[in-house]
């Protein structure tokens, strides 16, 4: 016979999520090298012209609150790398000329993937769960790592 245990929902293991979302405002134009003017015109239409953006940027934190605190991580210390490590490079700023998006085209998409990559190495391992990008009411761009 199976004993049952009864349920301690202080030994409860539970993964959570927190996203925290900021703003900026910035400005960029469709281009690949790849492509000719023409090309990029065509594909690219309107938005090869430059043109700006108020951007939502969200990060999605996961992990098991700690048990002292009941926190999942501290959102002052997450609030701080995002601002040191995307904002203050990309706020009011033309996005091709900043040099930690060198050589990127400004898609939601690659953006959503650049913002990933600077902001994985500077949080805790494992913890940064997703990196969302929204550009229009439309459009929204999420980036949740390789292999996830």
């Amino acid at each position: 016979m199976t004993e049952i245990v009864p349920f301690d929902d202080r030994n409860r293991c539970e993964v959570m999520e927190l996203t925290r979302v900021y703003h900026f405002s910035a400005a960029h134009r469709l281009e690949s090298p790849a492509l000719t003017a023409d090309e990029n015109l065509r594909r690219y239409g309107r938005c090869a012209g430059t043109h700006g953006h108020n951007y939502y940027l969200e990060v999605t934190m996961r992990g098991e609150p700690d048990p002292t605190t009941g926190m999942l991580i501290d959102i002052g210390h997450v609030d701080a790398v995002v601002a040191s490590t995307v904002l203050d490079h990309v706020d009011h700023q033309s996005l091709e000329a900043v040099p930690r998006l060198a050589g990127v085209i400004t898609t939601g998409e690659s953006l959503a993937r650049s913002f990933w990559d600077l902001l994985a190495p500077a949080l805790p391992a494992g913890a940064l769960a997703r990196v969302a990008v929204v550009e229009t009411a439309k459009n929204r761009f999420e980036y949740a790592g390789e292999g996830r």
